[in-house]
């Protein structure tokens, strides 16, 4: 059966730590594709938010 996991971080290093640590859960064999995403919006004049998402598919 195929199957997502989605991640979701407002700073990039959280994505990619939280993202590692699934990946160190499920065989490389079973890694299908990685879908990556960055949004940003002007909050104000001086703040802009950043969104980094990521979706991993893989073989449960």
């Amino acid at each position: 059966m195929i199957q997502v996991k989605l991640f979701d971080q407002e700073h990039e290093k959280d994505l990619e730590i939280e993202m590692n640590r699934f990946l160190e859960t499920i065989e490389e064999k079973k890694l299908l594709d990685i879908k990556y995403n960055i949004a940003a919006m002007q909050e104000d004049e001086d703040d802009q938010i950043y969104c980094f998402s990521a979706m991993i598919i893989y073989r449960a």
